[in-house]
C-alpha cells in the first residue's frame, strides 16, 4: 500500500482529517447497516425488534473481542513502524491473525453456552429467547471471520489506511438491503428464515468483506517481509498482543455489561420499552459516528507517534481531537433533541415505543458533549500502551458507578423509566470531567515530563 502522508511528520490537522474521515465514513454505513437490520426486524415484528436489542450486549462479546484484537494488532505495529522496525511488525500481522482464530473457538462456546442464562437475567420469557437464538446462533458460529476480519484492519489501520475497512463497509450496506430480505423471506429455492435470515446476510457479507482485506495487507508495504514461517505461533509476540488486547477487551466487555446493566432496569418497564430504547440507541450510534472516527485515528497517529517518542504531537494530537469531537457532539445533541420522535418512528409505528425511544434520546442529546472524552483518552491509554487504564475506566463508568446508582434510584427511591438515563447523564458527566483531570498527570508519569496539557 502507498501512503501519501507520514503518522509521525505530517499536521496533526491534516493527519486528523485524512484518517478520521474514512473511517467516519465507514463507520457510518456500519451503522446504517445495523439501522437496516432494525428496520427489517421492525418489518417482522415489534418483538423482532426487542430481540434484536436483547441480542446486543450478548453479540457484543464479539464485539468487545474484536476491538481488543484490533487495538493491539494496531498499537503492535504502529509501534514497530514508529521505531522502524518493519521486519518485527510482519511477526505481528502473522502472529494477530493466530490469536484472532484461537479467541474467535472460545468465544463461540461461550456464547452458544451462556445466551439462554443471560436473556433470562434480561428478563426474556421462553418465547422471546428462543426468537432472539435464532439470530445469536448463527452470529456466534460466524465469529471466527469477525474476528479475522478486525485483525486485518488492525495491520491497514496501523500503516494510516483506514479506506480499505470503509470500503468493506458501505459495499456490505449496500449487500445487506439484498441479502436481508431474500433470507427473510426467502425467494425462488431460497427458503424464509425470517429473524435469523438478519444472522445469515451478516455472514455471509462479513465473509465477503475478509477476503478483501486480506487481498489488502497481502499488498501493504510491509508484506515484503511476512514469510510463511512468520505464521508458526511464537510467545515473543502472542504474549505482548494478549497484554494489549486482553485490558481493552475487557473494558469493552464492560460497555457490554453497561448495556446489559441498562436493558435489565428497563426490562422492568416491558417489552416496548426495550424495543423503543433499541431503536434509539441505533439513532444515536449515527451521531456518534465522527467520535468513533477519532478513536481510531488517535490510537493510529498516536501509536506511531509513540514509537518515535514524538510525545509532544501526542500531546496535541489529544487536544484537537477533543475540542473537535466535543464541538460536533454539541451540535449533534441539539438535532437529537428536537428530532428525537421523528427519528425513532422510521423504526416503529407503535406509540409507546416511540415514547421510550423519545424520551432516551432527548437525555441522550445532554450527555452528548462528554462522550468524545472518553472514546479520545481511551484511544490515547492504548496508543501509548496502558491498555489497563481503558479497563479502569469502564469498570468505574459503565458498571460500578451506573450499577450502584440505578439501584438506588429505581429500587430504593422508586424511580420512573426516564430516572433511568437521568442517572446514566449523571455519572457520565461527573466520571468526563474527572477524567480530563487525570489525562495531564497520567501522560506526564508515561512520557517523564512535566508540562501542562490545557492551559486558560
Amino acid at each position: 500500500m502507498s501512503i501519501s502522508y507520514k503518522l509521525t511528520k505530517d499536521p496533526i490537522w491534516f493527519l486528523l482529517r485524512k484518517v478520521t474521515i474514512p473511517a467516519s465514513v465507514g463507520s457510518l454505513f456500519q451503522t446504517f447497516y445495523n439501522l437496516v437490520d432494525t428496520w427489517f426486524a421492525g418489518r417482522i415484528s415489534a418483538e423482532a425488534i426487542g430481540a434484536i436489542a436483547k441480542s446486543f450486549p450478548i453479540y457484543f462479546t464479539i464485539i468487545a473481542v474484536g476491538v481488543g484484537i484490533g487495538a493491539a494488532t494496531n498499537a503492535m505495529i504502529g509501534n514497530s513502524i514508529g521505531e522502524k522496525k518493519e521486519r518485527v511488525a510482519s511477526m505481528y500481522i502473522a502472529q494477530s491473525l493466530i490469536f484472532a482464530l484461537v479467541v474467535s473457538l472460545l468465544v463461540t462456546i461461550f456464547g452458544l453456552n451462556a445466551s439462554n442464562f443471560l436473556l433470562e437475567v434480561m428478563g426474556s420469557d421462553s418465547v422471546g429467547i428462543a426468537l432472539t437464538r435464532e439470530y445469536l446462533d448463527i452470529i456466534f458460529y460466524g465469529t471466527f471471520i469477525v474476528l479475522i476480519q478486525i485483525s486485518l484492519n488492525g495491520t491497514l489501520n496501523a500503516q494510516g489506511d483506514t479506506k480499505s475497512y470503509r470500503n468493506v463497509l458501505i459495499f456490505s450496506f449496500f449487500l445487506n438491503i439484498f441479502l436481508n430480505p431474500l433470507f427473510i423471506w426467502g425467494y425462488g429455492i431460497v427458503p424464509a428464515f425470517g429473524i435469523a435470515g438478519l444472522a445469515i446476510a451478516t455472514v455471509i457479507s462479513q465473509l465477503i468483506g475478509t477476503i478483501y482485506l486480506a487481498y489488502k495487507v497481502n499488498n501493504c508495504k510491509i508484506r515484503e517481509y511476512l514469510k510463511l514461517v512468520c505464521f508458526i505461533p511464537k510467545f515473543k509476540y502472542l504474549n505482548p498482543l494478549t497484554r494489549q488486547s486482553v485490558p481493552v477487551m475487557f473494558s469493552m466487555l464492560f460497555i457490554g455489561v453497561g448495556i446489559f446493566n441498562i436493558l435489565y432496569f428497563i426490562g422492568q418497564f416491558g417489552d416496548l420499552a426495550t424495543a423503543g430504547y433499541g431503536a434509539a440507541l441505533r439513532v444515536e450510534q449515527v451521531f456518534l459516528l465522527p467520535v468513533i472516527g477519532l478513536n481510531t485515528a488517535v490510537l493510529s497517529i498516536g501509536g506511531q507517534n509513540f514509537g518515535a517518542k514524538a510525545f509532544n504531537r501526542i500531546r496535541e494530537l489529544y487536544k484537537k481531537a477533543l475540542f473537535f469531537g466535543c464541538s460536533f457532539m454539541a451540535v449533534a445533541g441539539i438535532i437529537l433533541f428536537f428530532g428525537a420522535e421523528f427519528f425513532v418512528s422510521l423504526f416503529t409505528d407503535n406509540q409507546e415505543a416511540i415514547k421510550h425511544g423519545t424520551i432516551y434520546l432527548k437525555v441522550a442529546a445532554l450527555i452528548g458533549p462528554i462522550y468524545p472524552v472518553f472514546f479520545i483518552t481511551t484511544a490515547v491509554f492504548q496508543a501509548v500502551k496502558k491498555p489497563l487504564y481503558s479497563l479502569y475506566l469502564s469498570i468505574l463508568r459503565l458498571t460500578a458507578f451506573p450499577f450502584l446508582s440505578l439501584w438506588y434510584i429505581i429500587n430504593i427511591k422508586g424511580g420512573n423509566y426516564a430516572d433511568i438515563f437521568y442517572t446514566i447523564m449523571a455519572t457520565n458527566w461527573v466520571m468526563g470531567i474527572a477524567l480530563l483531570i487525570f489525562i495531564g498527570y497520567f501522560l506526564n508519569n508515561v512520557f517523564k515530563q512535566n508540562k501542562t496539557l490545557f492551559s486558560y
